[in-house]
Formats: structure tokens, C-alpha cells, sequence
């Protein structure tokens, strides 16, 4: 990436068909005369399911199939969906009771599916659901996430799905003993809905004696693997697609039951059949994320060094366990980070419980936004406690450059980092300096003005290997195949540039091929910010394989040693000759010598070790003491994304995971009431982050290259939002700290911000 013109901002290619209209999303090549499913959903969160009668529905104009569990098991399907599960500190294995495709004689929250209707059109198949007669008896219903109360599965104890822990808990408590200092805090991380801008969807086709499934999620495989588990099918009897996909966030890697039914429905009747779901469907049905309480401890000696970090945390898991993409089972809590602190003694417990509510992705549950957010915003609340600048007590406590390679308190193995550099520089571009006038100025016009940090660090996850496949066509194009799945992060453009950057063909002659089951064989799909940096490992690994075939070529053709051909990422150069080919030139020779060989290649990589993206962000909100408004006035990145592809492409990752983060500390919560019921099922009620909420966000990367891939990169596809819910909490509290409020929770609606600041001024401390 030395070369002149590489890791340069180039738009998306991608874009031209978006804008105007010509994207393949599932609703635009739906094969025309599909059918249209329908599901027919539970109303009530817990419940007996007393009678089931389907008949009428059957026989109701357009109505195709109606399919209840029992019908599913008749057609020999395995029913139950597999599941991700933990290990508990006893070694015992977590709960995992059954998630069947289709209720079994109980419904546990509201939008739990129980029928599946197919029919010509989506209104006569609604019709159909109606006329089901469905009678569920109440039970009672568990909203609160908490050990005990309601029983939601007879098989599963006080509701409790696992206890896991991490770290070693008596040197926490020694360390603890022994502090100067101890500071703790109650950390709520509120639930929100993913809400990607094209919903869930899916539909089937059979193909001859094959089928073929297109669903707009972030990858193929495991939809594939789960196809195969249900339908007893052979995996090469199925096809999977992704077409264009709308956004991911992670929702969209999970198994959900529409997929198989819709597969099924289609294999039945012999006809394409279609499900999407419409947005409230998908805030009741969709997996949800974050919705956990955690306490945690910093233990801290006389000079403010970090003696110990503990951390008990709830984490609702809403009605069933879900399945990450990649099973990768207890890894999903072990992972977790303790960030870029000098600590040596850790402790953490998650407790995950079952509620009456939509399944939560437990991978969310306890992975590394919540984990970063809990630790920063404790750690503010120890500098302001202690009377210490919040930004001098993170310095003090970093790993220090000369400690790398440095392995964690929880095993993590970092690589290298200058963390202080890092902090230095956001410290310039959000001016600092000035923040005392800009804070004056706020008072002058009767507002609170507050600054936030944030120091993160996370790591790579998903699955660590990734193939690329590079086939030179006829035409004198070339086309790349990867194992990842774009939801909207601009794959073509990235995976296009990269391969012509490291071969010569021009950008406009390769077309990237993702999302096929057929003819891609295997894949680790989207998540995690893995993506480029395993895939483009992956695209180096078959350039050289590429390029030393090609050599060898050229050598017997020319008569020469392969060690006189040399390759500059452009041309081929000949020791003694003027001749000069091109890779794509090389490809027509080896076409026209009949060496069909060397125009398909491919390579396999699998990289050992995760990379560790980290940054600084800092945030400034404004508040109007007479109706609670908080305002993000500034808002300023400095990351180290290690060596970058396409700097712009980063800056707008960026810019979205920022206004996520945002987005769920102003405005975003899942509400649901006393009953189970959703009351934020709609955008009328549910308070997504607008244009007005946002404010300029600045941004740049300030690299210490990773040393665990061959290109330096460290990922950026989650670190805005990471750094994002910790940097306005805290300039949130930094705002209202002199006011006397000392707890605050997101989201800082008006009304909260508002009453905590009415409850502090009438010396009851702190609120919401």
C-alpha cells in the first residue's frame, strides 16, 4: 500500500444503482407470480395456546397452505431451532430450551409466530390468518430482567438462561481490600430495535429438483446450513442468495423461523413463494439488542492507578436464546474486553435471564459495545468522584507503548497501539482548549454545557478464515469471488479497488460476485467488522498465487528462469526483453495456450489473530435546564484503524455507527408495559435519531498498523457507535454534575433530563 494512488478515497460504485432505483433488493426480483406468506402472530406475551383451528382459513378465497407446528412435524421437518449457549462458572451447560419454528402449545412474547398462511396476494392472505381461531389463556407474563419471578419454561430454573464468568474473582476481591480508592456504578444499557432500512424479507423457488432460497441477510452459509437442518435436505438440493441487502447491524445474521417456512411452503406447493415483513412485524419479531443492567467496581490505589475492575451485569435474553451466524458459542462472552488499561485483575459476571419479550441476540447481550460502555462510564464517574481530570486519570492508567505485545487481564493478546497519541490528537481537533468559553458562553444563555470522552478498544470477531476466488473471463474482464456479504457498507467498490491496486486491472473491469452458495463454496459472511481486512488478507494470498503462476508461464513461454520475471502490481517485466505484459494481457496467452488452469485460482487464509481497532472520541452536549433538551453540539473521532483501503468509505462507517450510538443515547428504548405488550412498535412511538439530532462529526484515523495481518488493518465497522454511547453519556453527566445529579440513564429524553435536574434542585440527588 506503498504504491502511489493506493488507500485513496474512491466513491462507491455501488451508489449509481441505489440512487436511482435499480437496486435488487428481495421485493424487486421476487419471481413474478410468487406467492405471498403471511404470518399470523401471537398478541399476548405468555400464554396456553387452547385451540388452533385452521380450517376455515384453509378453505378461504387465495389461500394456498396454512402451516401449524403440527403440519411442520407431518412433513418430517425438524422443528426446534438451533441455539447459542454458554457455559456457566460451575461448567455446567447454559439453558437451552426448544425455539420451535411455530409455537408448541405456549406463546412466550408478543409476535411469537403460530401459523404460516400462503396465499396469491399478502391481503387475502391476511384475510385467511383472520378467520384462524386462535384462543390463548393467560399466564403470567416476566418483563422485569431479573433472577426468578414468572416461570417462562418449565425446564429452566428461576428463568435463569446462564451464569458466566470471566477473570479471577478472589484477586478482585484482594485487590478491592487493599484500595486507597473504590468507586462503583449502576450502568444501564437501554434496548433498542436495529430497524435496517429494508426489513426482513426472504422468498423460495424450486429449481428443478433443487431449491432456491434469497434472503437479504449478511451472509449465506449459515442460512444454508439451517435450511439443511430443517428440511432434511441435501446441501446440494439447496441454493442461497443474498441479493442487495438494506442494512444489517448484526439482526440480520441470525436464524429466524420465516426463512424455513417460507422454504418449506415453497418445496409443498411447487410455486415461489415470498415473506417480508412490514417495520412494526419487525420491531415485535426482529432480534433486539443491548438491554442489560451491569454494577461495576474500579479498585484504585493512592495514585489513581487501576487495582482491579469488577463487574456483575443482567442481560435479558428475551424469550429463547438466538444463534450468532458462527456458533462460536462461549467465545461470545470470553471475548469480552476489559479495554486499554493498564489492569491486571478482572472480574466479570453476566447473568443472562429469559423475559416475555422479543428474543434479544444474546451476542449483544454481553459482547464489546456494552462491555467498553460499562468500563468508560464508570471510569468517568471515578474522575469525577475522586476530583481528577477524567481525561488525566485514563492517561495515567493506558498500556504504555513500550509494553506491547501485552496480553490482558482477560487473555486478549494486544498487538501495539499509542493510545496516548491518540488522545492527544482528539484532545486538538475538538479544541480542548476552548471548551471553557464555549461552556461559558452555553451559561450565558441560560444553557449546561457538558464534554464527554470515550476511550475504547475492540476487536475483530467472526469467523478468522476467508477464501477469495479470481476467475480472468473470455471478455477480458476479471471477476472476484468473496466469502462476505455487503448489507450497504460498499463491498464492490473496496474488494474492486483493492484486487486492481494489487494487479493492475483496471477497477472497471472487475466485478465482485457475493452472496451465492453455488458459486461461492464457503464463507464467514458479514459481521464483526471482519470484512475487509480477512477478505482483502484473503485477496493477497490469491494475487500471489496468481502472480507466481503467471511468472512461470511467462518464463517457459519466453525461455527464461521464472527468477528474471519480475511483477510491479502492474506489469509483468522480463529480465532482456522489452516485452511487458499485463496480468489481464498474461490471462488472453494462457486462454490462447489452452492453459484453462491458471484463469481460475483461488486461496484460503486464516488469520490467527484478531486485530484491535481503538479510539478517542469526545462529545459536547448543551442542555436547556427549562425543558430538558439535550443537544449534541460537537462531536469529534480520532481512531486507529490501522493501515486504511478507502479512507472515505471509513469516514462514512464512521459517520453511521456515531449516529447509531447517538441515536440510542438521545432518543431510542424498547418499551414494552406490564403485560409484555410493545408499546414502541411503530415509528410514531419508537424515536429514531433525525438529521436535527446530529450534529458535524469529525474524524481521522491516526494508525499504529496492526501486526496480525499482512496489510496493518484493524476494522472500523462497529467503533462508532462503541465509542459514540460512552462519549455522550458522559458528556451528558459532565453537564449535569455540578447541578447535583449523579445517575443519570440513557436515553436522555427531555422529560428525564428535565426531572432529574427538578429532583436534584429539591435535594433528592439523583434521578431517572
Amino acid at each position: 500500500m506503498e504504491k502511489f494512488g493506493k488507500s485513496q478515497s474512491v466513491a462507491r460504485v455501488e451508489d449509481h444503482r441505489f440512487l436511482t432505483g435499480a437496486g435488487r433488493y428481495i421485493d424487486d426480483i421476487t419471481p413474478d407470480g410468487a406467492l405471498v406468506g403471511y404470518v399470523l402472530r401471537s398478541v399476548v406475551a405468555h400464554g396456553r395456546i387452547t385451540a388452533l383451528d385452521v380450517t376455515d382459513a384453509r378453505d378461504s378465497d387465495g389461500v394456498h397452505l396454512v402451516l401449524t407446528l403440527s403440519d411442520l412435524e407431518t412433513a418430517g421437518l425438524r422443528v426446534g431451532m438451533k441455539s447459542t449457549t454458554v457455559r456457566n462458572i460451575d461448567g455446567t451447560k447454559g439453558a437451552d430450551p426448544e425455539r420451535p419454528l411455530l409455537a408448541r402449545g405456549v406463546v412466550r412474547f408478543v409476535g411469537e409466530p403460530v401459523a404460516f398462511i400462503v396465499a396469491d396476494t399478502l391481503a387475502q392472505a391476511r384475510d385467511g390468518a383472520e378467520l384462524i381461531g386462535l384462543n390463548i389463556d393467560d399466564l403470567p407474563v416476566q418483563v422485569t430482567p431479573m433472577v426468578g419471578g414468572a416461570q417462562i419454561h418449565d425446564e429452566v430454573r428461576d428463568n435463569l438462561a446462564f451464569d458466566f464468568g470471566l477473570g479471577d474473582r478472589d484477586a478482585v476481591a484482594k485487590a478491592e481490600a487493599g484500595a486507597a480508592h473504590f468507586v462503583t456504578l449502576e450502568v444501564a444499557d437501554n434496548r433498542i430495535i436495529c430497524n435496517a432500512m429494508e426489513p426482513r424479507g426472504c422468498y423460495a423457488e424450486p429449481d428443478g429438483n433443487r431449491l432456491h432460497v434469497a434472503v437479504n441477510g449478511q451472509g449465506v452459509w449459515a442460512v444454508k446450513s439451517d435450511l439443511v437442518y430443517h428440511l432434511n435436505l441435501d446441501a446440494a438440493d439447496i441454493r442461497v442468495t443474498n441479493p442487495d441487502v438494506g442494512g444489517g447491524f448484526g439482526m440480520k445474521a441470525m436464524a429466524y423461523p420465516e426463512t424455513t417456512l417460507v422454504a418449506h411452503a415453497a418445496r409443498a406447493l411447487g410455486r415461489p413463494v415470498k415473506w417480508m415483513s412490514d417495520r412494526s412485524e419487525g420491531m415485535q419479531s426482529d432480534n433486539a439488542g443491548r438491554d442489560l443492567v451491569s454494577t461495576a467496581t474500579l479498585a484504585l490505589d493512592a495514585d489513581h492507578h487501576i487495582l482491579s475492575y469488577r463487574v456483575e451485569t443482567i442481560a435479558n435474553m428475551g424469550a429463547y436464546n438466538s444463534q450468532y451466524a458462527q456458533p462460536i458459542q462461549s467465545e461470545l462472552f470470553s471475548k469480552v474486553l476489559p479495554g486499554v488499561y493498564d489492569m491486571q485483575t478482572v472480574w466479570m459476571n453476566t447473568k443472562g435471564v429469559y423475559t416475555n419479550t422479543t428474543q434479544v441476540d444474546a451476542y449483544r447481550g454481553a459482547g464489546r459495545p456494552e462491555a467498553i460502555f460499562v468500563l468508560e462510564r464508570v471510569m468517568d464517574h471515578a474522575a469525577r468522584s475522586l476530583g481528577i481530570d477524567p481525561w488525566e486519570l485514563r492517561r495515567r492508567n493506558f498500556i504504555r507503548p513500550d509494553q506491547f505485545p501485552y496480553t490482558s487481564a482477560t487473555g486478549q493478546p494486544y498487538d501495539v497501539g499509542d493510545f496516548a497519541a491518540v488522545l492527544d490528537r482528539v484532545g486538538e481537533n475538538a479544541d480542548r482548549a476552548g471548551f471553557a468559553a464555549r461552556r461559558d458562553a452555553s451559561a450565558k444563555a441560560g444553557k449546561l454545557r457538558g464534554q464527554g470522552l470515550c476511550y475504547y478498544i475492540e476487536s475483530i470477531l467472526g469467523a478468522p478464515t476467508e477464501t477469495a476466488n479470481v476467475v480472468f473471463n473470455a471478455d477480458g474482464t476479471a471477476s472476484i469471488f468473496v466469502g462476505t456479504q455487503s448489507n450497504g457498507q460498499g463491498h464492490e467498490t473496496v474488494f474492486a479497488r483493492f484486487l486492481s491496486d494489487q494487479t493492475g486491472i483496471p477497477a472497471d473491469r472487475i466485478t465482485v460476485v457475493q452472496g451465492d452458495s453455488d458459486l461461492i463454496a464457503t464463507g464467514g459472511g458479514t459481521g464483526g467488522s471482519r470484512s475487509v481486512t480477512v477478505q482483502n488478507t484473503a485477496t493477497l494470498a490469491v494475487v500471489d498465487k496468481i502472480t507466481t503462476s503467471f511468472a512461470a508461464f511467462l518464463a517457459a513461454v519466453e525461455g527464461v528462469d521464472t527468477a528474471d520475471i519480475t511483477f510491479d502490481d502492474a506489469q509483468f517485466r522480463i529480465a532482456g526483453s522489452n516485452l511487458a505484459p499485463t496480468m489481464l494481457e498474461v490471462a488472453q496467452m494462457a486462454r490462447d495456450a489452452g492453459r484453462g488452469d491458471l484463469l481460475n485460482q483461488s486461496a484460503t487464509i486464516t488469520l490467527e489473530q484478531r486485530s484491535f481497532p481503538n479510539g478517542a472520541h469526545v462529545a459536547e452536549v448543551e442542555i436547556d435546564r427549562e425543558t430538558g433538551v439535550v443537544t449534541v453540539a460537537r462531536y469529534t473521532v480520532v481512531d486507529d484503524f490501522g493501515n486504511l483501503i478507502n479512507p472515505m468509505l471509513v469516514a462514512g462507517q464512521v459517520h453511521g455507527g456515531v449516529a447509531q450510538g447517538i441515536g440510542q443515547a438521545i432518543t431510542e428504548q424498547v418499551v414494552h408495559d406490564e403485560t409484555g405488550q410493545l408499546l414502541s412498535a411503530s415509528f410514531m412511538d419508537y424515536a429514531m435519531p433525525r438529521a436535527d439530532d446530529l450534529p458535524m462529526i469529525s474524524f481521522e484515523n491516526l494508525p499504529t498498523p496492526s501486526l496480525y495481518n499482512p496489510m496493518g488493518m484493524k476494522g472500523c465497522g462497529e467503533a462508532g457507535t462503541v465509542g459514540a454511547l460512552a462519549a455522550v453519556a458522559n458528556a451528558v453527566q459532565d453537564a449535569l454534575w455540578d447541578s447535583g445529579v449523579r445517575g443519570v440513564e440513557m436515553p436522555f429524553t427531555p422529560h428525564r433530563v428535565w426531572l432529574s435536574l427538578q429532583q436534584a434542585s429539591e435535594g433528592k440527588g439523583a434521578a431517572a
